[in-house]
């Protein structure tokens, strides 16, 4: 027999959705089966599944130690490089070890607010690559914030995306609390996210521009039309000038819809495109910068996150957390005499 006890990030989920995190291998009929003929059991009672966990919740498996161990493998899941331990917390422990530059802003039980540099993905397209998501996994471990048990049926996750060549601020969930709060508040755009851009051009007005995005995921490239169809979502984007010097201005960009490539395609489209982007930009300006000083990312930056008043945020509760800038961004900025006057 094994027994699990149910601690914080396993409670206030669906028993099924549980067994489901805890024995990837097992299919939804095996499962209610077990739970039907008492193989599987919630406080020593039979159960449906539909139950809702609470903390101090035991579960008992009447299985073979052979026959949970299989049950327990994914074979989607990070595998060690380290064959003398076969720990699946070694990939993360890597990931940690190998990904430099990542800067903690903020951290409290639910929530880790990080500095990521450019060129770092936030999260992994195929198990060959390693990402942030990974790099904080392997952070939590490190600092004994988490365990490989708890990783069975909990994966901290990052909570909001970043191009892999955007720097700044990410959000990520390290308990099922925190992770389900700052979701919703991001889903109902409860948090508000400001950028920080270099852009080609003069603007001397703030705006917020409307439009609507399509995507082609062939090439990964967005598209934005002035007309709404069927395939296309509609998006708003807001900037403030904070400067504008030589052949380039400093905005303040707020995204009210956060949609992939968003910003970058955006300012592209009305003729101000992102100073560095190799995608949406423009090709001699981006050369002149490389040129004179190495920029190979675009200089996109998110900067700000603005929290609301909501007590269950505890100590971000109106509160914002700001990302210093990257050294390229500075370097620029210092050439064109611009400061951030506007934070």
């Amino acid at each position: 027999m094994q027994s699990f006890l149910i601690e914080n990030n396993q409670a206030g989920q669906r028993f099924d959705k549980f067994l489901h995190k805890l024995l990837p291998g097992a299919g939804s009929g095996f499962l209610y089966k077990m739970l039907r003929k008492k193989n599987i059991v919630l406080n020593h009672k039979k159960a449906e599944g539909k139950e809702i966990l609470a903390v101090g919740d035991t579960v008992d498996f009447f299985f073979s130690e052979d026959t949970f161990r299989k049950l327990s493998e994914n074979p989607l899941e990070i595998r060690s490089v380290n064959t003398k331990t076969g720990s699946s917390a070694d990939a993360y422990l890597t990931a940690y070890e190998t990904i430099k530059g990542v800067d903690i802003l903020y951290r409290d039980e639910n929530v880790l607010i990080v500095n990521k540099p450019a060129g770092i993905l936030t999260q992994k397209a195929d198990n060959k690559q390693l990402s942030l998501n990974e790099w904080m996994i392997g952070y939590l471990l490190k600092q004994g914030l988490l365990t490989e048990k708890i990783l069975k049926t909990f994966k901290p996750s990052v909570l909001n995306r970043l191009d892999r060549n955007t720097s700044g601020l990410v959000l990520c969930g390290i308990s099922l609390q925190g992770s389900q709060l700052f979701s919703k508040l991001i889903r109902e755009r409860g948090i508000k996210k400001y950028y920080l851009a270099v852009v080609k051009g003069e603007l001397k007005k703030a705006a917020r521009i409307e439009g609507y995005l399509t995507k082609e995921e062939s090439t990964n490239r967005v598209y934005i039309r002035k007309q709404a169809s069927v395939d296309a979502t509609a998006i708003q984007t807001a900037y403030v000038p904070l400067g504008s010097s030589r052949d380039f201005t400093l905005l303040e960009v707020e995204l009210i819809t956060g949609k992939p490539h968003q910003i970058r395609a955006h300012l592209a489209s009305i003729g101000h495109p992102v100073l560095g982007d190799m995608k949406y930009g423009e090709t001699a300006f981006n050369r002149k910068y490389t040129e004179k000083f190495g920029v190979r990312s675009q200089l996109l930056h998110a900067h700000r996150l603005e929290f609301p008043t909501d007590p269950l945020l505890e100590a971000l509760s109106g509160k914002s957390i700001t990302a210093p800038l990257p050294a390229a961004m500075k370097e620029v900025l210092a050439y064109g005499n611009l400061e951030i006057t506007r934070t």
